[in-house]
């Protein structure tokens, strides 16, 4: 009588081809994320009107091409007002910058952060905080703005670093009467997000904004102008 065979088992498969399924899988499952990553970053603009950039900062191409993402200017900030971009951010990814409403640049006369910059992005000529240009601070809505209501609240004019140089209070007859409204001195306004920021309404009615939103170009209106 012959002895009963013992069931067939399949021999387990090889260690070194489980290890290569498994990295080709982990490749696959990177390199769409890394698709849906880069497309979410071109889908967006490179820069929203609330994201300014540190003081010295080159304009927005040359900077973005200038900037290696280091950190260091963020690091250097003595008061943790700046961060760098996340994927999530309405920002390159990796760069630094500030929203105003939250914390406005602190005017370090001695500008740490462009100073700390390996590359220029930050320019090392910048060397007097008052001639910084992130932006320039611009008055968006009349409508709520307390000094067009009549009051004289002045509050953006009061915390300014640079009080009666890059914003003033200029009177305007109304049929409220005369009016205190709230006026920047472009030339003199560095963008700090000072103003904004303390702005005592739950919306600002004073904004920083990139220059090139913030004011307009005379003698042109070029559609689809390449924005700086």
């Amino acid at each position: 009588m012959k002895s009963p065979q013992p069931n067939s088992v399949e021999p387990p498969e090889p260690q070194r081809r489980q290890l290569f399924r498994q990295l080709f899988r982990y490749a696959g499952v990177a390199l769409v994320g890394s698709a849906i990553g880069h497309a979410l970053i071109r889908s967006r603009p490179l820069r929203s009107a609330e994201i300014l950039r540190p003081p010295g900062a080159l304009v927005e191409a040359r900077f973005d091409a200038t900037c290696v993402r280091c950190g260091l200017c963020v690091e250097d900030c003595p008061f943790d007002i700046l961060q760098l971009a996340s994927w999530a951010d309405p920002a390159p990814t990796g760069t630094p910058f500030f929203v105003a409403r939250e914390e406005p640049c602190r005017m370090c006369v001695d500008i740490p952060c462009a100073r700390a910059c390996p590359t220029g992005a930050l320019s090392p000529l910048l060397t007097d905080i008052r001639k910084a240009d992130m932006g320039v601070a611009v008055l968006v809505d009349h409508e709520n703005c307390l000094n067009y209501k009549g009051m004289t609240c002045s509050i953006c004019v009061r915390v300014c670093p640079i009080r009666e140089e890059a914003i003033t209070l200029k009177p305007i007859r109304s049929e409220r009467g005369l009016l205190q409204i709230p006026t920047v001195m472009p030339d003199s306004c560095t963008g700090c997000g000072t103003c904004e920021k303390h702005c005592v309404l739950s919306e600002a009615a004073i904004r920083v904004l990139p220059r090139h939103l913030g004011l307009g170009v005379s003698g042109t209106n070029a559609v689809g102008r390449k924005a700086l």
